[in-house]
């Protein structure tokens, strides 16, 4: 049976920005380097690069309209959560509950970065930027 013909994808648009962050420790805040990056073809998420002494860099996903709700309010699922912090900055704990890092950022600097997203792909048009065709071709198989 032929298969319908596919719309094609919008060119991949891709962000990628230096970002001070901190890890939070009992006794200090530790610098860490790190890259926040976005591309369409995963529309709905950043991803935060954490540059350490390792080998390979430690890298986690983080929904972008988590990041603009938690600057405002306490927010996350599962081992990703955010909240707003004094003197401007936010809070994201990463990882299981009592297995968890916390790491501190510019709550300016990550929004603007999320609203250059959203001019990229706005709200709303986040899925015709995947590409559904490895899924659909897994499914027939």
């Amino acid at each position: 049976m032929p298969q319908p013909p596919v719309a094609p994808l919008p060119s991949p648009r891709v962000l990628t920005r230096p970002m001070a962050m901190e890890l939070l420790t009992p006794d200090a805040a530790v610098p860490i380097e790190t890259t926040v990056g976005y591309t369409s073809r995963d529309p709905h998420a950043l991803s935060i690069v954490f540059h350490l002494l390792e080998d390979d860099p430690v890298v986690w996903r983080v929904d972008r309209e988590m990041v603009l709700t938690g600057a405002l309010t306490a927010t996350g699922a599962g081992e990703v959560h955010l909240r707003p912090a004094p003197g401007g900055r936010l809070l994201l704990r990463l990882g299981p509950s009592g297995h968890c890092a916390t790491v501190r950022c510019d709550q300016d600097g990550l929004a603007r970065l999320v609203r250059d997203t959203l001019a990229l792909v706005p709200q709303g048009t986040e899925e015709s930027h995947i590409d559904w065709q490895p899924l659909l071709a897994s499914l027939r198989s």
